[in-house]
């Protein structure tokens, strides 16, 4: 539970050795490159390499030849002796060609079938039809009209239009909404006809001319779309034949592409001269002895290993080292920000702390076990971080519910279990006790803010800041006052005493005293002078003001934990409502109502609890001692790379 150390590694050697160097360095997968420029004087001439990737090409062309056949080139394996020349990109440029000539002959071929079932779609209204088309489309003085007439319109025309020898509807088939057919009309009269049936809402339909009857067209424009699907699905064969003979090439080159592609880009790290270079970064401290056994197969370069300690002008990044089960917290506390490399690791006081917090507001031994199960559906079907964290969660949550005797909102379904263990009933009755749980509320915050001091100072004393360890608001002053402040108001409240009441005070009245005066106390220990104040007046009215900041920070901080309380009895109120809803548990009506109730308050206390418990994590504690200004150890990695290197040894 520590931030791993780090040393700070600087190569030099030829320019035309860098590739060398960089996968020589990078190869393992634990080296944090740094650009070599923050740490080379430019006044040496040294500067960035400004190259553009060679490789980046080759890389996009092999990614859209994958692409066309959808297949996965992570998979692939590095074939012993893998080259990439000029040669390469001819050869992907040629298969590239040829696939490129299947996809256009695959749409071509795509486009006919749509052009046929969109000929089908016309011609299929107007099967009823039994003559060619080819004699109705021959027709000198008669006009034709194909389309859908709505069935009102239908009845208007042979009520209205009987009698008028120029128009002739022919219905062909019918749907919901009227009929598919055609009119006739003479071409001198074809304007008139026209203007009728535009008036009656005839939605005109512009088919194609083709020989013969309106089945037989379909019929033919079907058996078009099986031989036109035929000669996909052998072209389609012909493409995957070539994957067939190329995939295992093709993703071979694709790797060792990737593995050199990335190895250019790491370049940019690197500053050069004439024909020498510097390559920078970090390395975990325990990796040293490796890494020189490894360079010393390369005489070429010049390398220093060095503690960071030695030089205050380079931060290094930070890693984090945690168990196990701690581990998935460091979500939280890299949302709120990564500690400095001189910092302390805080993510198992998270861990802790957010799963007690949680547990508590959230107790309940039979929602807690559904808890642990979401959590593990997030983790394994998702690889969600958020679902590793659900699991302690849920295990607090049903310890909680233990001492709380509530197993899915029932209250007494635990009390066998109690009395076999000797226990009248229940550890704690949260209706019975609200006084009891909100005063335990209080002491958990107590501790918990007293926790964060502690720990800020230790955080102080790490940065070599011994004033502020001592004499400042979060250090043990700060603890000395808080802790005395709250004994006095529990001997006020409860008439005992856990300090002599004269004790606190005088404790307090130093301590606030001290606080007063912080800047200066402080100061002259950590800066090594004498800070004087410019103006008394100035001077003694800002300090007033920050202290009784301070005193309204202890208090509000303290005050926040109540919300700990209050949700262990919104949460055993909101169950309480819905066994009064449900009536009779045991019948349909109160069984569908527990489960709908419980499935709310799960969703919904869930999410508050969790959203509650981060929130006095990173406002009452994270803000008295965690500053997470640091950045992350982002090892290089040699893509597919370093794992086939190591299997080949």
């Amino acid at each position: 539970m520590a931030i791993e150390k780090m040393k700070f590694v600087m190569a030099s050697g030829p320019l035309s050795q860098l590739n060398k160097l960089i996968t020589a360095l990078c190869g393992d997968g634990t080296f944090h490159p740094e650009p070599a420029s923050s740490f080379i004087s430019p006044t040496m001439g040294y500067a960035p390499l400004n190259e553009e990737n060679p490789y980046t090409p080759t890389l996009s062309a092999v990614r859209e030849l994958a692409q066309q056949f959808s297949i996965d080139l992570e998979a692939g394996k590095p074939q012993k002796g893998t080259v990439i020349d000029d040669k390469t990109k001819e050869y992907i440029d040629s298969l590239g060609a040829r696939v490129r000539d299947a996809v256009e002959q695959n749409n071509a071929l795509n486009e006919q079938i749509e052009e046929c079932r969109e000929a089908i779609e016309k011609y299929k209204h107007f099967t009823g039809l039994g003559v060619p088309l080819e004699d109705v489309f021959a027709c000198k003085f008669i006009s034709i009209r194909f389309g859908h007439l709505p069935k009102d319109s239908y009845l208007k025309l042979n009520k209205g239009y009987g009698d008028n020898p120029y128009i002739l509807f022919v219905p062909a088939s019918v749907d919901e909404k009227g009929y598919w057919g055609c009119y006739f009309s003479p071409k001198d009269k074809e304007e008139d006809v026209d203007k009728i049936f535009a008036a009656l809402h005839f939605d005109r339909l512009h088919i194609p001319s083709a020989v013969g009857t309106t089945q037989e067209i379909v019929d033919s424009l079907e058996e078009n779309i099986r031989i036109i699907e035929t000669q996909k699905r052998e072209l389609n064969e012909q493409v995957n034949e070539i994957w067939r003979k190329e995939g295992d090439r093709i993703r071979a080159l694709y790797s060792k592409l990737q593995q050199l592609s990335t190895v250019f880009e790491l370049r940019r790290y690197a500053v050069a001269h004439d024909n020498s270079c510097f390559f920078t970064g970090w390395i975990p401290a325990k990796g040293e002895e490796r890494l020189r056994e490894k360079l010393l197969r390369y005489p070429e370069f010049v390398v220093e290993i060095e503690d960071p300690e030695k030089d205050s002008t380079v931060t290094p990044p930070t890693r984090l080292k945690n168990f196990v089960a701690f581990r998935p917290f460091k979500y939280f506390v890299e949302m709120y920000g990564v500690p400095s490399y001189h910092d302390i690791d805080i993510t198992a006081f998270v861990a802790i702390t957010y799963t007690l917090l949680f547990g508590i507001m959230f107790g309940d031994m039979g929602q807690g076990l559904l808890l642990i199960l979401i959590g593990l559906l997030m983790w394994k079907l998702k690889g969600m971080d958020l679902g590793k964290i659900l699991v302690p969660c849920g295990v607090s949550s049903m310890i909680f519910g233990f001492v709380f005797g509530s197993v899915f909102g029932f209250e007494e379904l635990l009390d066998p279990v109690y009395h076999k263990l000797g226990w009248p009933g229940k550890p704690l009755s949260v209706m019975e006790s609200i006084n009891t749980v909100l005063l335990v509320a209080i002491a958990i915050g107590v501790t918990l803010v007293v926790v964060a001091m502690l720990l800020n100072v230790v955080s102080c004393i790490k940065k070599k800041k011994l004033g502020s360890a001592l004499f400042s608001e979060n250090g043990l002053t700060g603890v000395v006052v808080y802790l005395s402040a709250a004994s006095l108001a529990y001997t006020f409240m409860s008439h005992k005493e856990l300090i002599p009441s004269r004790v606190a005070a005088v404790l307090l009245a130093v301590g606030l005293l001290i606080l007063f005066n912080k800047e200066l106390i402080a100061g002259s220990i950590d800066e090594r002078r004498l800070q004087k104040p410019e103006s008394i007046s100035d001077y003694l009215m800002q300090n007033l003001f920050e202290t009784i900041e301070y005193i309204l920070s202890y208090f509000s901080n303290t005050v926040s934990f109540l919300r700990v309380g209050a949700f262990v009895i919104v949460h055993a109120s909101m169950m309480m409502v819905v066994f009064t809803l449900a009536g009779d548990p045991k019948s349909v009506k109160g069984i569908v109502v527990i489960i709908l109730g419980n499935a709310l308050v799960v969703a919904l206390e869930g999410l508050l609890s969790g959203i509650q418990g981060l929130r006095l994590e990173f406002y009452e504690m994270f803000s008295r001692f965690y500053e997470g200004e640091g950045r992350s150890f982002r090892a290089a990695k040699l893509q597919a790379y370093l794992e086939r290197r190591t299997n080949k040894a």
